[in-house]
C-alpha cells in the first residue's frame, strides 16, 4: 500500500515522503495513530494545503524533545533482579522497568520511547536508546545487579560474574594414598587417635 508519512518514521522516511509499506503495517499501525495517510489524489491536495502546519508542529515538538533530552541524557538506572550464579537473570528486563526507573528518577518517558535492541537477559551495564521524537534519542545507562553492593561494583567497572568465579575457593579434598586399600584407615589418623588416648 502507498502512503504519504505525515512524520519522519526510522527506517522509512520524512514528512512528505509517498512510501509503499504492507497492508497490515498501514492498516494497523500507521494510519489508526495519525502517522500517515493513504496515497491517492484527495490525501495528497489535504496534506499540501497542510503541509506547513504539520511541519511546523513538527518542528515545535522536535524542540520540546531536545529541551527535555537535557533531563534525560545520561542517565543511570539501577534495577536490582533475582539471577543465577553464572549472572542469567531469572526472566529478562523489560521497556516499562526502563521506563518506570527514569519516571523515578525525574524523567518524563513513557515505554514506548524506549528502544531495546535486544533483550536484557543477564547482569551487566547496558546502554540503552531512548527515542524522545523521531529525530531526537539520547541514550542511557541501564545497571542490572543482584544487589545494590553488586550494583556499586559494577558501576566502578567490575565485572562481578568473573570476580565471583576468581575469588571461589575450593572445596573439602581428601589427601589420596594409591596404595591403600579400601577401607583402610590412613596411618596419619590411627597416630593422631593414640595420641589423643
Amino acid at each position: 500500500m502507498q502512503i504519504i508519512l505525515l512524520e519522519r518514521i526510522e527506517k522509512l522516511g520524512h514528512i512528505g515522503d509517498v512510501v509503499t509499506v504492507k497492508d497490515g503495517y498501514a492498516r494497523n499501525f500507521l494510519l489508526p495513530n495519525k502517522k500517515a495517510l493513504r496515497a491517492n489524489e484527495a490525501n495528497r491536495k489535504v496534506f499540501e494545503a497542510q503541509r506547513a502546519d504539520i511541519e511546523k508542529r513538527n518542528a515545535e515538538a522536535k524542540a520540546a524533545a531536545e529541551a527535555q533530552s537535557g533531563d534525560v541524557e545520561g542517565k543511570s538506572v539501577v534495577l536490582i533482579r533475582a539471577a543465577s550464579n553464572a549472572g542469567h537473570l531469572y526472566g529478562s528486563v523489560s521497556v516499562r522497568d526502563i521506563a518506570d526507573g527514569l519516571n523515578a528518577d525525574g524523567a518524563k518517558v513513557t515505554k514506548a520511547m524506549i528502544v531495546l535492541e535486544r533483550p536484557i537477559k543477564s547482569i551487566g551495564i547496558y546502554d540503552v536508546r531512548v527515542a524522545l521524537h523521531p529525530e531526537v534519542s539520547v541514550t542511557v545507562k541501564v545497571n542490572v545487579a543482584r544487589s545494590p553492593d553488586e550494583a556499586e561494583l559494577q558501576a566502578q567497572g567490575v565485572n562481578v560474574s568473573e570476580a565471583l568465579f576468581d575469588n571461589a575457593v575450593g572445596g573439602f579434598t581428601e589427601a589420596y594414598d594409591p596404595n591403600a586399600e579400601p577401607g583402610e584407615i590412613p596411618a596419619e589418623l590411627l597416630e593422631g587417635e593414640a595420641e589423643a588416648e
